[in-house]
């Protein structure tokens, strides 16, 4: 077997073991109740799965580099001995290459350890972490790394194969659990069908990100080869996610659980054979030459050279809201969130239950400004300023989360969602797991909730984990969620009705928030004041044309820092204002029913309280 052979059959086998491994974990997350007996088989595949992904990451490492660095000579001491394998260790350990797949190869090994503990939900949950960690290292391995716009190639690359491992996995993770399934077979196909339409959605999302950097032109798209087979991918994925709706709405509920037994593999067949007719065609399309060209401009300026892009133009008022760059993973997940919520609120409609519709138009409005902060100037103009950074990050932690914790997701999650009745754990009950974690309970409190709010700003600006956030697109991710969720569990401790924290008395809450509020300018005020710059390499070398220098445009986002809360803050307030009068109404409200329903006792007991005060001070005094 040659080099090429054996890097492609390693490749091959760790990408479908890899899904595999994914696909048991999620039968035993969101497929079959805790106990039954499909669980212990699917525990067995996750351990044989993930045991071959953790071998084939070994060999593919080993095969890569000696297909990188061909060897000379005959001898096996000459060709792989030794010192091969102290070649391919520094490789893998000083080489960004070599240094993503080593990462790979340690998932998996994590992975095989892990999986060998799994018995519950939650187990399945922990195992998913490695996992996700190596599919974020894999997509920096492929050709969409050297691409032009690097962020969007290697973001549409994680979902691409992240959705690709969960449509595999999951088909081929039920279908090896078809003689242990039982009475739980039509519920389980079914519930397969449901995550296998997610993900190939997941993977038509990223295909189309992919797409967006193939061509120099739109006519690209039906003038080349290329073109042409990705049109027709995204044709058959069309059919295939319009066909798994129908087979879910239509066909399944006609059958009972014999059925489904008796026919498994027909009942089976649009997910199977739709998926095998989409991996050909993206087999075809991998091995045929994109139109556009992938590689790098040949001289970066120093802006490209940090960031990956050209310096965007001066700042204005109209260029924060014209300036556009697509993050996918980001606009996925929010696009994603509002169509979700906008779902669950019609389906309470439908069935006669009240929904405020002001609480969807406030979740809207949060979601819209998450995509322009994600997506348009101050994601832009907030990775070559400080002062734009700053803007982003108080957009992130202090304006955005308001009009999200006043929509009530998790509220309304719970309504609209129905509950499973044979103790497996749906969406619903993912959610209440979570909220009701302590580990939740604890961040959501309201004294945690605020030092995070508050403590976050010095951990995180005067660390290296601020040029980390700069410097790796996913350090910036994590950023974006981190103080999204920091302010989101603030705002819905002060205003928010989600379940969760025990809020406390209304004039805590007060000077909970001006407490807070009087740090954040603290803070602003120590930069306005510090000649020290930080991030010095990155945004002391981004050779900026426009606007002022580094250390004065720091100064001016302390200022930011100091003024743009001043608006959140008063809108907390007056919000907590108003629940303050409207939970004193609702006391007034339930005191009042309850006096008509018992004569007024309470008020007479009172009374007869402070005649008796009243008498024992007149025997008093005579």
């Amino acid at each position: 077997m040659s080099i090429g052979t054996l890097v492609l059959a390693s490749a091959g086998i760790r990408d479908i073991s890899l899904g595999v491994t994914v696909g048991a974990l999620l039968v035993i997350m969101a497929v079959l109740p805790r106990g039954h007996r499909a669980v212990d088989r699917m525990g067995t595949v996750a351990r044989i799965a993930s045991v071959v992904w953790a071998l084939s990451a070994v060999v593919y490492l080993f095969a890569s580099y000696a297909q990188i660095v061909p060897r000379v000579g005959t001898g096996p001491t000459s060709s792989y001995g030794s010192a091969f394998v102290q070649e391919v260790w520094s490789f893998a350990t000083t080489i960004d290459l070599g240094r993503a797949f080593l990462a790979m190869t340690v998932a998996a090994v994590v992975t095989s350890i892990t999986v060998g503990f799994v018995r519950t939900p939650t187990a399945a949950a922990w195992a998913m972490i490695p996992i996700v960690w190596g599919l974020g290292w894999q997509a920096q391995t492929g050709h969409a790394a050297g691409a032009v716009d690097h962020h969007l190639a290697v973001s549409a690359m994680f979902l691409h194969i992240v959705g690709s491992a969960v449509w595999i996995g999951i088909i081929t993770a039920v279908a090896l659990a078809r003689r242990q399934l039982g009475s739980s077979t039509k519920d389980a196909v079914y519930r397969m069908s449901r995550i296998a339409m997610w993900a190939a959605i997941l993977v038509t999302v990223s295909g189309v990100g992919n797409a967006w950097l193939r061509f120099n032109d739109p006519m690209d798209l039906f003038t080349s080869t290329y073109g042409r087979l990705l049109l027709l991918k995204l044709a058959l994925m069309g059919v295939v996610i319009t066909l798994a709706a129908w087979h879910r709405r239509r066909t399944m509920p006609r059958l009972d659980n014999a059925d489904v037994q008796r026919h498994f593999w027909k009942v089976m067949a649009v997910d199977v054979w739709a998926l095998i007719g989409v991996v050909m065609v993206a087999a075809v399309l991998s091995g045929t030459a994109p139109p556009a060209d992938l590689t790098p401009i040949d001289a970066p300026t120093p802006a490209y050279f940090l960031t990956g892009y050209e310096l965007p133009p001066a700042p204005t008022f109209l260029t924060w809201f014209t300036e556009w760059r697509l993050e996918i993973v980001s606009a996925y997940v929010l696009v994603l969130m509002g169509v979700v919520y906008l779902l669950w609120a019609r389906r309470l409609h439908r069935r006669g239950d009240k929904w405020p519709w002001y609480r969807s138009a406030s979740f809207v409005f949060g979601i819209v400004a998450m995509i322009w902060i994600t997506q348009s100037g101050p994601m832009i103009y907030g990775s070559v300023t400080f002062s734009a950074h700053m803007v982003q990050h108080m957009m992130l932690v202090m304006v955005a989360p308001i009009p999200l914790a006043l929509g009530a997701p998790v509220t309304l999650a719970l309504r609209a969602l129905s509950p499973r009745s044979d103790h497996s754990r749906g969406p619903r009950e993912w959610i209440r797991v979570i909220v009701e974690s302590r580990v939740m309970k604890f961040f959501a409190n309201p004294i945690v909730a605020a030092m995070n709010f508050a403590g976050s700003l010095v951990a995180f600006y005067y660390s290296p984990v601020f040029e980390f956030a700069l410097r790796n697109h996913a350090g910036h991710l994590w950023m974006v969620l981190h103080f999204t969720l920091v302010g989101y569990l603030f705002a819905n401790a002060l205003v928010g009705i989600d379940p969760g924290p025990k809020r406390p008395r209304f004039p805590l809450r007060i000077v909970l928030l001006f407490a807070t509020m009087g740090f954040h300018a603290f803070f602003g005020v120590t930069l306005m004041a510090s000649t020290v710059l930080l991030a010095p390499t990155w945004f002391g070398l981004m050779g900026r044309p426009w606007g002022p220098d580094a250390i004065a445009d720091q100064q001016y986002g302390g200022q930011i820092a100091w003024g743009i809360g001043e608006l959140p803050t008063v809108l907390l307030a007056i919000g907590v204002v108003i629940a303050w009068r409207s939970a004193d109404l609702r006391e007034g409200k339930r005191k009042d029913r309850q006096a008509d329903r018992d004569d007024d006792a309470e008020l007479k007991k009172y009374n007869a309280m402070l005649a008796q005060v009243a008498d024992q001070d007149h025997n008093r005094g005579e």
